[in-house]
């Protein structure tokens, strides 16, 4: 298959729209159910390029959960804990296979904005993960193989019309790459950067204990920046992004933004949280909703009367700021990256009200003596790359 007619472009307004290869050879692809559309597509193609680069980078087998081109979470396949399991709605799977873990992980992060994600995996699709995607709400999910009670657990969602996609793990593409914006041709070399353990070698903090965990949740945190829209930073723990602000203009609203859902990932496992008395029948998306609110400061639109007899079986107490505040606390051991450097040193004071420790950015800002400073302050161990990840 040379080209791929698709429905329309990024709107319905925005047609013809196909995919195809400028050279006239074939598609690295085939879909296999479904008829992705052009964001479809732009998801998946960068969702495979970033889990293709976390399994080169580790080991594992990774996953990554893509909303409008930009990822809202990615991971290696670590066993879950208990509580991860039970926060990400698997606990009743079982033992899942390190590829589900990873998309559990993927997904779990932010399942707000996961809802209608489209998902890549770098291994072929077991029937662990097929299970696991089955229940969600998800457009599609692109990976190099399926197999074949998983393909057909697949092609029940939608009735039939969810997207799966096989793309060729041995895909080579060129060297330059080329976009038009107003009918005027970009071109550039492609981002083939290679991000490894080494990356984080100039340490300019006087902590200079970088551990090897840390070092794979910089290298996930880079990678995953790779692929997520300008300016944008990504919070990492236990091999996983955690919290992901991606388009902002401004760097700190950036570190605010992704700080926050770090806040409200760690939030999630606070006993008073976990316990919440929902009520059987609620809906897997109204009860990721009424969490949101609930640990955010428009709590009373859950808790109101009126409404929280809608979610919860009894009204639940407040979850105070001061409670928040002390669960908070306790995280600890977070690693945190940054596609450009940090300007000022409020990023690092934002970042370590979320646990903080381990921060890898390109530097080169003249105010980098006051980042470095604000790093000491809190004994943070802090890695200058040299190499911006600016994706557009």
């Amino acid at each position: 298959m040379k080209e791929l007619e698709l429905k329309y472009g990024c709107n319905p307004n925005q047609k013809p729209s196909r995919i195809y290869m400028n050279d006239g050879s074939e598609l690295p692809i085939q879909v296999l159910c479904g008829r992705p559309g052009y964001i479809n597509f732009l998801d998946a193609f960068n969702g495979w390029q970033l889990v293709s680069e976390l399994k080169k980078a580790t080991g594992l087998p990774a996953a990554t959960s893509f909303k409008h081109v930009s990822p809202a979470g990615a991971a290696v396949g670590l066993p879950l804990t208990e509580t991860l399991a039970k926060i990400y709605w698997v606990d009743d799977l079982g033992e899942l296979s390190p590829l589900a873990c990873a998309y559990a992980r993927a997904r779990g992060a932010d399942r707000m904005s996961s809802f209608g994600d489209f998902i890549a995996l770098s291994d072929v699709c077991d029937v662990d993960t097929a299970r696991l995607i089955k229940r969600e709400v998800s457009d599609g999910v692109i990976a190099p193989g399926y197999e074949p009670e998983a393909l057909e657990l697949l092609k029940q969602k939608k009735k039939g019309n969810y997207n799966v996609i096989q793309i060729d793990p041995d895909y080579v593409p060129a060297a330059l790459e080329r976009k038009e914006v107003y009918g005027i041709t970009f071109e550039q070399g492609r981002n083939e950067l290679h991000i490894d353990k080494d990356f984080f070698s100039n340490i300019v903090t006087d902590n200079k204990e970088l551990t090897d965990a840390a070092k794979v949740d910089l290298a996930i945190s880079m990678i995953t920046l790779k692929y997520t829209q300008s300016n944008s930073v990504c919070y990492v723990k236990g091999g996983q992004a955690i919290g992901i602000g991606a388009g902002q203009q401004s760097r700190i609203h950036c570190t605010r933004l992704a700080g926050q859902k770090a806040d409200n990932w760690w939030l999630r496992q606070c006993p008073k949280v976990m316990e919440l008395p929902f009520k059987e029948d609620i809906k897997r998306a109204d009860r990721d909703n009424a969490i949101d609110l609930y640990i955010g400061d428009e709590y009373m639109d859950v808790l109101a009367d009126g409404a929280w007899e809608n979610v919860f079986t009894e009204k639940p107490e407040v979850f105070t700021r001061e409670e928040k505040r002390a669960w908070l606390d306790k995280m600890t051991d977070v690693a945190l990256g940054s596609d450009a450097f940090f300007p000022f040193g409020d990023n690092i004071e934002r970042a370590h009200k979320s646990g903080v420790k381990y921060i890898a950015q390109p530097g080169g800002s003249v105010r980098d003596d006051n980042v470095i400073e604000t790093c000491n302050k809190y004994g943070m161990v802090m890695a200058f790359t040299g190499i911006r990840l600016f994706h557009h």
